[in-house]
């Protein structure tokens, strides 16, 4: 049966079992990930005296590995079987996390980096294979809405993820919290197992030099698609803009709302509820709106919140302004994935995502990265502002590719010659 075929006749997003499987996989994997970031920070900065070198390796080993291995990660997710990876993934992190834990019981602390930077280079042939199956197993005009629910659920998790990782490292300790995320993997992967098959083939046979072939056809496809590109550019101006603001969150609840700096909890826990009622609404009216509208409308309500929020002194204000950005935020984050999914071939969906992911989060490290010196350069205010500005800019990147209609099917591979 053709994939227009199955889009005609498909079936509530609800009783799709690839749907049900993923997100229960993900439900696991959300409280293994959230227990371990907690862990891990609490530990180090109560071992390290809140010593800043050490607390900003923890960054450092979730994010280095997607620099390192997004684009092999996508390039091998699009060369093999994607629901064996997937589950071969869970399993090694599951393993390693165990190894690691010995080497902590034994007496080296310093291990505890380990578990962050295996499971994120694991991720990044994980990621890319599940993006395939989404694919593959879900209709057309679902992915957007089923896009919605991934984003619900991580706007579940920014909310309740952080008390659960406190209470599970307060209440049990080191030892406990990385033996939880050890367990959860080893459930997802059990859980992965109930995935239907995709018979897609796997390539067993490798020809020298096809791996640098597939690899630069990533970056091609991309640079041959003007809505990919498109989407590359407005990837690199929110990570930009996403990464200062961040970075720099905790000086406006300190300096601009005069608050101590527990109150950031709030911010978080506010624009995390309103991730989750947007990401609802977003769900509901899916079908109706292009993703590159949404994106747009995402990246202009990005713009003016982060102004806002940058000049504001007012606690209601901030407050308000924070759940407004956090309600309209899912479209973002929907928008490009739908994007992606739409616009890629499914054999290449895995480089694409390998191409485009580092270029947000290698903006959002590098801008993390120039925070500190461009507070001591400039106000909050015209920080934020510059922000926004970045947002703006992103949004108007779309308006050359508003119109355009995904493709019945996605442009093929070009191959050489």
């Amino acid at each position: 049966m053709s994939r227009h075929e199955k889009s005609t006749n498909a079936p509530s997003l609800f009783r799709n079992r690839f749907l049900q499987t993923i997100l229960l996989s993900s439900v696991l994997l959300q409280i293994g990930i959230w227990v371990r970031n907690f862990a891990i920070l609490l530990y180090v900065a109560e071992t390290t005296n809140n010593d800043p070198y050490a607390i900003s390796l923890i960054s450092v080993a979730e994010f280095a590995p997607i620099f390192v291995f997004s684009f092999i990660g996508g390039t091998f997710a699009d060369r093999w079987r994607p629901k064996r990876t997937m589950i071969w993934c869970d399993l090694l992190s599951a393993v390693s996390v165990f190894v690691v834990l010995l080497t902590i019981h034994y007496g080296s602390w310093h291990s505890v980096y380990l578990v962050a930077f295996i499971s994120a280079i694991l991720s990044q042939f994980s990621q890319p294979s599940s993006m395939r199956l989404f694919k593959y197993h879900v209709a057309e005009e679902q992915l957007q809405q089923g896009m919605a629910l991934f984003q619900s659920l991580m706007a579940i998790f920014m909310v309740l993820g952080p008390m659960l990782g406190t209470f599970v490292y307060s209440t049990f300790g080191l030892e406990v919290s990385i033996a939880v995320m050890g367990i959860v993997f080893l459930l997802s992967a059990l859980v992965l197992i109930r995935l239907p098959e995709d018979n897609m083939q796997a390539q067993t046979v490798v020809v020298k030099g096809q791996f640098r072939k597939e690899f630069v056809e990533g970056f091609r496809y991309v640079w041959q698609s003007q809505v990919l590109r498109m989407l590359g550019l407005a990837f690199i101006l929110a990570g930009l803009a996403v990464g200062v603001a961040q970075a720099l969150n905790l000086f406006i609840v300190t300096e601009r709302l005069g608050r101590s700096e527990e109150f950031l909890q709030y911010l978080l826990m506010v624009n995390g509820a309103a991730m989750l009622i947007g990401g609802g609404i977003v769900a509901v009216f899916a079908k109706k709106v292009p993703p590159q509208v949404l994106l747009a409308i995402g990246m202009i309500a990005g713009a003016v919140c982060t102004a806002i929020v940058g000049y504001s002194t007012s606690v209601p204000v901030t407050l308000t302004v924070q759940f407004l950005n956090g309600l309209v935020f899912p479209c973002i984050h929907i928008g490009i994935s739908t994007m992606i999914l739409k616009w890629s071939e499914s054999s290449i969906v895995g480089r694409v995502n390998g191409v485009l992911n580092p270029m947000f989060v290698g903006m959002m490290v590098i801008s993390m990265s120039f925070a500190g010196a461009l507070k001591d350069a400039f106000s909050l205010s015209t920080i934020y502002s510059g922000a926004g500005f970045l947002f703006l800019i992103g949004a108007l990147v779309m308006v050359p590719i508003m119109n355009q209609k995904a493709p019945e099917k996605a442009p093929p591979v070009a191959q050489e010659v």
